[in-house]
């Protein structure tokens, strides 16, 4: 079988997350999270679907962050103060793997760009309701602040107004 003949792996956004997940934990596990992050981004953001890129450049700070906490809380469980040594398990592993973080969203990031990034990006916008630009045909003629259009209708004439029941004591 040669290259062109077999079927390239294409993952959804979801399957890369977990790929991703699965070596940051085994990554954890083996003492070695900041190098088995950066494989698993760059691992997970070539394997995705081009229409699943934008959802997967967002995660990688997340699962890593899952990851640690998964990790550090399984370890402090045999402690005498379980919280503090959480605390200081979890202080220790995210401030030393911080640079590795960075490193690996930041190549998720470079990489899923040139995989079609910009397109995903687009289509979200185009899809997103919003505040529309008003055709120019559609717009009043400029007479300065008060003049440009706001997202909603104005109420009702007498719609805030108090109402007043009966007659004052003066009557």
């Amino acid at each position: 079988m040669t290259g062109a003949d077999r079927a390239q792996i294409r993952l959804t956004a979801r399957g890369a997350i977990v790929v991703l997940f699965a070596v940051t934990l085994l990554g954890q596990l083996l003492r070695l999270p900041g190098p088995a992050f950066v494989a698993g981004c760059l691992a997970a953001v070539l394997l995705v679907q081009p229409r699943d890129l934008l959802p997967l450049v967002v995660t990688p700070p997340l699962v890593f962050f899952a990851a640690t906490l998964l990790v550090e809380a399984v370890r402090s469980l045999g402690s005498g103060s379980m919280v503090q040594t959480l605390g200081l398990g979890l202080f220790t592993a995210l401030s030393s793997g911080a640079p590795w973080l960075f490193a690996g969203s930041a190549l998720a990031l470079a990489v899923g760009w040139f995989r079609g990034l910009p397109d995903n990006i687009r289509e979200l916008r185009q899809d997103t309701p919003g505040d529309a630009p008003v055709p120019a045909a559609a717009a009043p003629a400029s007479r300065g602040r008060r003049a440009r259009r706001s997202g909603f209708d104005p109420e009702p004439e007498g719609y805030f107004e108090p109402r007043v029941y009966g007659t004052t004591a003066d009557e």
